[in-house]
């Protein structure tokens, strides 16, 4: 997954010209233009997943009017649907698994998730995402198998004893955190059953799961308006804003310190007045190389098979351990991505040549040798999306992906392989059963695999596994 607001990180990255920066109120104290420059280059890439992240928690939870809004805080939204060309919030969704999804205000007590016994054969995961977009934890098929539980979630400052009842305590790094539900679905008549399993998630607090009193109140808080717009005039108001929720972590003392120098901090303010055009340039030069290298990092840094990017991105801080730039690849790439354990993600924009697909010049191929379809423990998709915005698609047949469930009524080769269709019009009546829709335009495609296989053949580990997805191919 990944936001923004209906234009991707893309709006975020708009903000390397245009964004206005928070200062000291004296332009004295301010580092010198060449350190200026590269602290606003590191604080840009710092700080992009959680101004992303904050954008999402504000149309879900907080702005009931942002045509996004799902729940308030500390109660749980169901989809019994999956997801379209019409959920703009979070680009790169998923649309296999109909999305529960939960934000959690820490601040004054714990919150107890409580799920159902699921039955066997049926993949769900609950994935615990923090404001750092750290997944400190998984409830579900692969990490606490299908039977009934409750898991209690506590902030960062929190320290106590854990109640009876109570199989696990997950501790977020910040003060609000996600949780993002994904229960499969086989099928569209298999909804109900979907639907029973979301009926079975709950999400309390922890006196309200104690039957106690409830603690004080905490303070409320005035959230900051967002929008593509003011992201572009304000990206690190945001920043300032979210950090104040967020305690800085042993990992962060040196960019904290770094970013405490040009203004930006939980508590900082916004002055512009003493500042120089000479600083200003620097800071808007210093967040564009930041977004280049961004860029580069997500282009080169990949590892690369068959003209497929394979992603190794998401994980908890200490998978991410200071390496910033990682951490907003993950974000640009898909927020809130999955750790590897949990879903592999393979990222496609060129052929193997590296030529850019574009559903307005060309129709694709991709096949798949006989047995050798993606190796997972629970299921696969390919999923199309419009490679400038990285949403789904609108299309004649409403088909935004192609995974397991529909393999059994799909058309086999002769050989036994399979050969999908990718491409913007119909290959005919007889081919529409392998047929993947496309933009008419930049495509953008990710081939999902959950619970990937660990024995060989395995996409895992990452750039070393002996399975490999095939190349696509001009169709002829």
């Amino acid at each position: 997954m990944q936001p923004i607001v209906g234009s991707a990180c893309r709006v975020l990255r708009a903000a390397a010209v245009f964004a206005a920066l928070s200062v000291p109120a004296s332009a004295q104290d301010w580092p010198d233009v060449s350190e200026a420059k590269a602290i606003a280059e590191e604080a840009y890439i710092y700080g992009l997943p959680i101004v992303m992240n904050y954008s999402v928690m504000n149309d879900y939870a907080v702005d009931r009017d942002s045509g996004q809004f799902k729940a308030p805080f500390n109660q749980i939204s169901n989809e019994a649907r999956v997801y379209t060309y019409e959920d703009t919030a979070i680009v790169s969704p998923n649309s296999d698994t109909p999305y529960s999804v939960a934000w959690l205000d820490l601040r004054a007590e714990p919150v107890v998730l409580s799920v159902p016994a699921v039955e066997g054969g049926r993949y769900y995961s609950a994935q615990l995402i923090d404001g750092n977009t750290y997944n400190y934890g998984y409830i579900g098929t692969r990490a606490t198998g299908s039977d009934a539980g409750d898991y209690m979630v506590v902030g960062p400052g929190w320290s106590g004893e854990t109640p009876d009842g109570i199989n696990k305590v997950f501790q977020s790094s910040t003060q609000f955190s996600f949780v993002i539900y994904r229960t499969q679905l086989f099928g569209p008549d298999d909804m109900p059953n979907v639907e029973k399993v979301q009926a079975g998630y709950e999400v309390q607090t922890l006196s309200s799961y104690q039957d106690q009193p409830a603690p004080a109140a905490v303070p409320t808080i005035d959230f900051p308006e967002v929008s593509p717009e003011l992201v572009k005039s304000n990206f690190f108001k945001y920043l300032d804003f979210a950090l104040e929720f967020a305690p800085a972590t042993p990992a962060e003392a040196d960019i904290r310190a770094k970013l405490a120098k040009i203004g930006v901090g939980p508590d900082k303010s916004f002055s512009f007045e003493d500042l120089p055009s000479s600083q200003k340039q620097a800071v808007a030069q210093g967040m564009a190389d930041g977004d280049a290298k961004l860029k580069d990092y997500l282009a080169e840094g990949l590892f690369k098979v068959n003209g497929w990017s394979v992603s190794d991105l998401w994980g908890d801080d200490s998978f991410i351990d200071g390496v910033w730039i990682k951490r907003a690849a993950g974000a640009s790439a898909g927020i809130y991505g999955n750790d590897s354990v949990e879903a592999v993600y393979i990222l496609g924009r060129n052929l193997a040549n590296g030529d850019a697909l574009d559903g307005s010049k060309q129709n694709y191929t991709l096949t798949f040798p006989s047995g050798e379809l993606p190796p997972v423990g629970a299921f696969w998709s390919l999923t199309m999306y419009n490679g400038d915005t990285q949403l789904l698609i609108k299309n004649p047949i409403n088909r935004y992906l192609i995974n397991t469930a529909l393999v059994p009524d799909m058309t086999k080769n002769a050989d036994g392989s399979l050969t999908l269709y990718v491409q913007k019009d119909s290959p005919g009546k007889e081919k529409e059963a392998n047929w993947l829709p496309a933009p008419d335009g930049p495509i953008y495609l990710a081939l999902r695999m959950y619970l990937p296989t660990t024995e060989q053949p395995s996409i895992l580990p990452v750039g070393e596994g002996t399975w490999q997805p095939p190349a696509l191919e001009v169709a002829k």
